[in-house]
């Protein structure tokens, strides 16, 4: 019976992970149903833009108020959780702060009294982002995809840090021997007497209480990232190494329509011809998306890493001036969407099996798609490299190319381009007539 709590703890952390990896797997697996793509260059870049995007924050900070706590919570909640390991090792071998044992009594201090400073500062900020999203109600977080679940997600997660954050400094007031040490609570000795009166054998059970709901709490943390917008937690890093680095204006050319205009533009070639350029491997099943498995992995990766925070939506110029557009929905629509599909071919035996339904239309409108201007303001905003407007301009490119289902301005512009060599209803002849107005 002397070992049943380490066994206990044992099976506990091992559930835990096993259940953490099992979901990382279907993630993994979910991303992997789109088209690869090649990210292999600029890595030099790619490196950087992880130091200073996703390490440094840089984005976040643009917005001064809510970068700041947000650097504070994840700087904070990062380094709190060192002492996670300590936790398991205790939790493993029977030891109690093993940290304090095998470390120098300054060192361990200096760490322990960090964690509660930060502790403190994380609940600071965790309650005023409650604030903004609860009381002061910041326009960003009451659009219409962010009802029901998306918003009690973000409350759950402040929630949680709040409770986690409080057991830690519990757990270290009522801890004796570290109390008596009186090395490293700069915060729990203020809150060590709220505990007076209480008996050395009730301060333990209160101390080993606190103790465990705090290692279970950040396992039900770590495997509640996989139903949360807070995924980007884990997401954020390979996101933004694999974020787009060539100009954002670029656009992505087809190899076989490529040939083909240049086929087109050739004056001594043979229509008939096969292009050189070209083979029929080279050709895609589909121009453009209409469903998740059309998209490229770095785009589903996107979609999961989607934090919700909605800057992209309020920098949009069409949302902004009442358009149905919301950058932030098309990603959560397309997450949704993939979600679906992984647990289709779950219920199938590791198949698709077709139900009917596709990202397009069932999830993201024509509408929404042609209110977009192509400004890339929303790619400019996200805080960690996410690029809506690479999925908006595949799904366009299915509706133009596959469909023929442009907007009529759009149909009549590409009609005279094909026509009279420009976007403008005039023959050759009278192209330039509009200098004589």
């Amino acid at each position: 019976m002397e070992y049943l709590p380490n066994i206990i703890f044992a099976v506990i952390l091992i559930l835990g992970i096993g259940y953490f990896v099992r979901n990382i797997k279907k993630i993994i697996r979910n991303i992997k149903l789109g088209q690869e793509v090649d990210a292999s260059d600029n890595k030099s870049q790619r490196w950087k833009n992880v130091a200073y995007i996703a390490l440094g924050q840089s984005k976040m900070v643009k917005r001064p108020v809510s970068g700041f706590l947000h650097a504070i919570v994840y700087v904070g909640f990062i380094i709190i959780n060192i002492e996670v390991l300590e936790i398991i090792i205790d939790g493993l071998f029977g030891t109690h702060r093993i940290g304090q044992q095998v470390l120098p009594e300054w060192l361990y201090g200096f760490l322990i009294g960090s964690f509660e400073i930060l502790s403190v500062l994380v609940l600071v900020s965790v309650i005023v982002f409650w604030l903004r999203r609860n009381v002061i109600k910041i326009k960003r977080f009451l659009s219409s995809e962010m009802k029901g679940w998306p918003k009690s997600d973000g409350n759950i997660i402040l929630y949680f840090e709040v409770v986690l954050m409080c057991l830690f400094l519990v757990m270290n007031a009522t801890d004796t021997v570290f109390q008596t040490a009186g090395s490293g609570n700069v915060i729990s000795q203020f809150i060590a007497p709220w505990f007076d009166g209480l008996s050395v054998g009730t301060l333990y059970i209160v101390e080993k209480t606190a103790w465990w709901l705090h290692i279970v709490g950040i396992l039900i943390f770590l495997n509640y990232l996989y139903f949360s917008k807070h995924l980007h937690i884990l997401l954020a890093f390979p996101n933004v190494y694999l974020g787009r680095v060539e100009p954002k204006g670029k656009f992505n050319n087809l190899d076989a329509v490529t040939a083909e205009v240049k086929l087109m533009m050739d004056p001594d070639a043979d229509p008939y011809a096969a292009p050189a350029e070209t083979s029929e491997d080279d050709v895609p099943a589909k121009f453009g998306a209409s469903e998740v498995m059309d998209l490229n992995q770095i785009q589903l990766l996107n979609a999961y890493t989607c934090t919700e925070c909605g800057r992209c939506t309020s920098e949009c110029p069409a949302n902004l001036t009442g358009k149905k557009l919301s950058p932030r929905k098309i990603m959560m629509d397309t997450r949704d969407r993939l979600e679906e599909v992984g647990k289709n071919i779950e219920a199938n035996k590791g198949k698709f099996v077709d139900d009917g339904k596709q990202l397009l239309g069932d999830y993201i409108t024509n509408e929404e798609l042609w209110a977009c201007t192509t400004c890339n303001a929303c790619v400019e905003a996200c805080p960690v490299s996410i690029n809506p407007l690479s999925i908006i301009m595949d799904m366009r490119r299915y509706l133009v190319m596959e469909q023929s289902a442009a907007p009529m301005e759009l149909n009549n512009m590409m009609t005279n381009i094909e026509n009279n060599g420009a976007p403008w209803p005039y023959n050759q002849m009278d192209r330039l007539n509009w200098k004589d107005e």
